[in-house]
């Protein structure tokens, strides 16, 4: 009951009403979108073609596109250009002073740095679609493709980087005008979208007894237990005290207060994955459409379930949990930040020691953190490998699932507390990953 009248409190708000419609109809807009064919393709055949050829790597990619990449429609290259370009920028901030330098500069910095953004994703579209237009017109000798040369290419190029142009901006519009961070509702849409499709074609093998109840069964309880553990985890940070000197500004003192740095297990977030899911399976699938036999038998090696794949991808996952963990927290910065303001961590000295003892704990915490998303993400796939369940929905789909739903619930959560109504949960408070 006390769920049914906190559901009933978001309707109350008229602002909380209209940003939740407002996110709903963008939404709305986008899978529409992910129907619409691109001109001069015959989308059925090729998206018949691509998914029994295209393998893994089809399946990943599609999954962030909500299947508008394999039947290769306007919105074919999805949010992904996107979420590559701000990689590269984030990346930058640390090579290009001049890059870090504006991120430090505030809001006028971040608004630079989200315009190059904007025209990194561009660039990146326009290479991406020309590389999509290329390899449809030399697939299966380009049967697909109504009229091949130079046109076809323009209109392709065009038509897909507008796609994800647009999308762009539906992104952004949610995170302005709706709930929640736009980009990443998209991403979440595109994956929970597809599940219908799944759970009725689970039901058809069920009925035709290609697949065991007792196994989907088993699959639905180990999805739930992982679902737990996710949200468990992602919550989950180690809170370093910190405590604040006094000191004497003018007539008034200031300081003498104790906080905390709070340092999350998991500080990449879903990055490691989805670099080291790319990086495996790209020549997996390249050797998938190759019919020699050393070729056929490596791209079998590195098929999600086997051996070399999995030993890989955890190894990778560590990797990119470090590296990325590196780019975006700074101890050094964190610890001088904490002495220019007279703050300190009791029994450590200011300046070097601290920023020293930041970083060893937070190694600690990224080697939970990269174990505990190496797990999240190999056993599933290890177990729908072995029993052969017929759809893609991994470990990194759970992770950008209920990712966002922790931050969006979180953020209607406070929309609630602000105007003096009780949040979603009777007890306790929902924390979102950040």
């Amino acid at each position: 009951m006390s769920v049914l009248n906190s559901i009933q409190n978001i309707f109350r708000i008229e602002e909380l009403k209209k940003r939740l419609y407002f996110t709903f109809a963008l939404l709305t807009v986008y899978r529409i979108g992910a129907h619409v064919p691109t001109p001069g393709i015959d989308g059925e055949q090729l998206s018949k073609f691509l998914t029994d050829k295209g393998g893994a790597l089809m399946g990943f990619f599609d999954m962030f596109s909500g299947g508008a990449l394999s039947r290769v429609t306007i919105f074919a290259l999805g949010i992904m250009p996107y979420i590559s370009a701000s990689i590269i920028f984030q990346l930058l901030t640390v090579v290009i002073p001049a890059i870090g330098k504006l991120a430090k500069e505030g809001e006028e910095g971040r608004k630079k740095i989200t315009q190059y953004t904007r025209y990194g994703t561009i660039v990146i579209s326009l290479i991406q679609s020309f590389g999509i237009a290329v390899g449809l017109e030399t697939m299966a000798n380009g049967q697909f493709i109504h009229n091949p040369g130079w046109g076809f290419r323009l209109v392709t190029m065009i038509t897909l980087t507008a796609g994800t142009t647009f999308i762009m901006w539906l992104g952004e519009q949610i995170t302005e005008r709706g709930l929640g961070n736009g980009i990443s509702l998209i991403i979440f849409a595109g994956i929970v979208a597809r599940l219908p499709e799944a759970v009725i074609n689970t039901g058809r093998l069920i009925k035709a007894g290609e697949l065991s109840i007792i196994v989907m069964i088993i699959i639905f309880i180990m999805m739930v237990g992982i679902i737990a553990g996710i949200i468990y985890m992602e919550r989950g940070q180690r809170k370093i005290p910190v405590q604040y000197a006094k000191r004497v500004v003018g007539r008034k003192m200031y300081g003498g207060q104790s906080t905390h740095l709070p340092l999350k297990i998991n500080t990449s977030g879903v990055i490691p994955p989805i670099f080291a899911s790319s990086i495996i399976m790209f020549p997996a699938t390249i050797a998938g459409f190759i019919a020699i036999p050393w070729v056929q038998s490596f791209a079998k090696q590195l098929a999600p379930g086997s051996l070399v794949h999995d030993l890989l991808y955890v190894a990778m996952i560590v990797f990119f949990c470090y590296f990325y963990t590196a780019i975006v927290f700074n101890p050094v910065d964190i610890a001088d930040n904490l002495k220019k303001y007279g703050g300190y961590i009791p029994g450590i000295r200011p300046g070097k020691n601290t920023s020293d003892y930041i970083f060893r704990v937070l190694s600690r915490l990224t080697f939970v953190g990269a174990i505990y998303l190496s797990v999240v993400c190999v056993l599933p796939s290890m177990l729908i490998s072995k029993f052969n369940v017929p759809f893609y929905f991994g470990g990194t789909s759970l992770l950008i699932v209920v990712g966002v739903a922790l931050d969006t619930v979180s953020q209607i959560e406070s929309h609630l507390l602000t105007r003096s109504y009780d949040g979603l949960l009777k007890k306790g408070r929902i924390k979102g990953r950040r």
